[in-house]
């Protein structure tokens, strides 16, 4: 697999009724990504690629989703039209980005409206009387293989916060390739009349989620933006825990170790802080993790006011 040339990510608001909520952040971003080893390893129960950007990057995420016990997401005829367009417009205002990815400017080619919820209402996606609730993650690269892109998406922690929302029923998923080999992945999830079943009361999500095999070992966190840990480009790759959607995760304890070592210094990533809604939490080592090794989690906290203690273990790969 072609190591990426270039990698810029970028996250919406979150969307609830209407109103920011949770998570945020934009600006635009990027930076040099040569990874030593291939992003995407081929998985048992791995989804078929079908060569089609958008449609691979969607089925990965829901391939990622069903790993650690989400509901799976139904493919919206609506997103996918916002979040092609969207991506037509960044290709064709490739030399005149705006100040974030997710925004548009009135009058450039291929204008579909100002930002996310512009888009949405223009698609008649967001119908006042129903709710909804969304989100935006967008990917660049010099690679047009979906499954790759959306995996850069979940390792991004800012970004994975919104792609494994629980509460999610639905998504869209668009790509263009500028006539330099710049592809643009922007993908819309959604949920209308009502958010989705999630993970239950009390309960987290984790990720990487118990027992998984190849794992990643590092990140590069200057190919976020915004950057989850401004000073240091290479760390180790993250780990989150995700509850249903406003409902509050109180960290007490959140621990990484080698199986039978330390405890690795991490960075913490609150819930409710910077670019992190209230119903998450995550880890980040600040060194990279060493290859073949199992790595044993320990999370305890409360999740809507219930004690949850959770243990659990992944193996790099």
């Amino acid at each position: 697999m072609a190591p990426l040339q270039r990698l810029s990510i970028s996250i919406s608001a979150l969307l609830a009724t209407g109103l920011l909520a949770g998570c945020g952040g934009g600006g635009g971003g990027g930076g040099a990504v040569t990874p030593t080893t291939p992003v995407v390893v081929v998985e048992a129960g791995a989804p078929v690629l079908t060569g089609d950007t958008a449609t691979d990057g969607y089925n990965w995420f829901n391939f990622r989703r069903k790993q650690m016990g989400l509901s799976q997401l139904t493919r919206s005829t609506a997103l996918d039209g916002v979040t092609q367009g969207h991506s037509n417009y960044m290709r064709l205002n490739t030399a005149k980005p705006d100040a974030s990815l997710h925004n548009q400017t009135s009058g450039n080619p291929g204008f579909t409206g100002v930002d996310l919820k512009a888009r949405l209402t223009a698609a008649s996606y967001d119908v006042p009387q129903q709710g909804y609730f969304a989100s935006e993650v967008i990917a660049a690269a010099s690679t047009p293989a979906g499954e790759v892109l959306a995996e850069e998406l979940v390792t991004a922690i800012y970004h994975r916060f919104a792609v494994f929302e629980p509460a999610l029923k639905e998504a869209g998923a668009g790509a263009r390739m500028t006539s330099s080999g710049l592809t643009y992945f922007t993908t819309n999830f959604g949920a209308r009349g009502g958010i989705g079943p999630g993970v239950g009361t009390g309960k987290i999500a984790s990720y990487p989620f118990a027992g998984q095999i190849n794992v990643q070992t590092f990140f590069l966190s200057d190919t976020e933006a915004p950057d989850p840990i401004p000073d240091k480009n290479e760390v180790g790759y993250p780990i989150s825990v995700h509850a249903d959607y406003n409902t509050p995760i109180v960290v007490s304890s959140f621990t990484l170790n080698p199986r039978g070592g330390a405890k690795l210094e991490v960075k913490y990533i609150a819930p409710d802080s910077d670019y992190t809604p209230v119903s998450a939490a995550a880890i980040v080592p600040m060194s990279r993790l060493s290859a073949k090794t199992v790595y044993d989690v320990s999370f305890s906290g409360t999740v809507g006011g219930a004690q949850v203690t959770q243990n659990w273990s992944f193996t790099t790969r």
